[in-house]
């Protein structure tokens, strides 16, 4: 396994440091005494977990691969979920705010797709509770692909070629160019999109070398100032709602989905996998650097002011965070 390979010459190392101190009567272990701090995070695994009504299959993935670079799926034709979520920017566009159907501009910033499977809700407020429910919204969405759903897969059966994957990817079905198999599809693919074995995931795993000193101290500092309890679990999210008016932002969050005051101004916690690679931040883009978002979430979310140091280095340790990018390719569509 390649995460073998990695942390073997580290392995190495201590075996022999050990040798020495057991000659010398002594003991050492390959720890830097971090560990109750190590243990309060997980690594990110390849794949999340997968829904039994939705097994995760080559013949899904591939139908799904192509449909998520579809761009006749879109009212104009010429918009795909590759748009807004582009996998040389992090899958997903770094502007303030997306660019949809017309030129129009929504009201919150684009989520990354990456490790969205470890998600426990979709979107910024939530209003899906997994890939397959919020696989089909965008397109519907008048700011975002604005194409009348039934239109969509009426486009799609007009090609031998998705006529041929559906089949493949959904054999039982006698009419499987429908809704919930194209959701079922591009949820699939999602699934795939995954980026573990991090530098901070190989420390999980045993690899004291792959965070410096500084990067370490950033963890400390996310741990002690309390960033750990919304930003928990292997994607680092709870996936809960927590209530922010980030500086620029009348977005009234969740409130929109449940009409409960108490969820006013309250939206999920993003990942903060990959978080280095998948600026701007916050739900309406407007803050630009990482550093920045650390300082708004420090004073908004813990009422603490952090220091230039304590910035720099929670933002170093979330540099840690991003992963190897999934091995995908962009398809040949018909």
């Amino acid at each position: 396994m390649e995460f073998q390979k990695i942390v073997q010459p580290a392995r190495l190392v201590a075996a022999v440091a050990l040798g020495g101190a057991l000659a010398f009567g002594g003991t050492a272990l390959a720890d830097d005494g971090l560990g109750d701090y190590r243990d309060r995070f997980e690594p990110l695994p390849h794949f999340p977990p997968i829904p039994a009504h939705n097994s995760l299959t080559p013949e899904k993935v591939e139908l799904g691969n192509m449909l998520f670079f579809e761009p006749r799926i879109s009212s104009s034709g010429v918009i795909s979920c590759a748009t807004c979520h582009n996998p040389a920017l992090g899958w997903s566009d770094r502007i303030p705010r997306a660019t949809g159907h017309d030129g129009q501009i929504g009201e919150r910033n684009t989520p990354t797709v990456l490790n969205s499977g470890f998600l426990g809700a979709q979107f910024w407020d939530g209003r899906e509770p997994d890939l397959e429910g919020q696989a089909l919204g965008p397109i519907e969405a008048d700011i975002e692909m604005a194409m009348d759903l039934d239109m969509a897969l009426e486009r799609l059966e007009e090609f031998e070629l998705y006529q041929k994957k559906f089949a493949e990817a959904y054999p039982d079905d006698e009419d499987p160019i429908n809704a919930d198999n194209l959701a079922m599809a591009l949820a699939s693919f999602q699934r795939t999109l995954n980026t573990p074995n991090s530098p901070f995931d190989r420390y999980l795993h045993g690899d004291m070398e792959a965070l410096n000193q500084q990067e370490k101290d950033g963890m400390v500092a996310f741990v002690e100032s309390g960033c750990v309890a919304c930003h928990s679990g292997p994607a680092l999210t709870d996936s809960n709602f927590h209530r922010i008016q980030v500086p620029g932002s009348t977005d009234v969050g969740r409130y929109e989905v449940t009409g409960d005051d108490n969820d006013m101004y309250r939206f999920r916690t993003p990942t903060l996998r990959n978080v280095g690679v998948t600026y701007p931040y916050m739900n309406n883009g407007a803050t630009e650097t990482l550093e920045e978002a650390v300082a708004i979430m420090g004073s908004e979310m813990l009422g603490r002011e952090f220091d230039d140091t304590t910035i720099a280095d929670i933002t170093a340790f979330l540099h840690t965070l991003t992963g190897e990018m999934p091995d995908f390719e962009v398809p040949a569509l018909p």
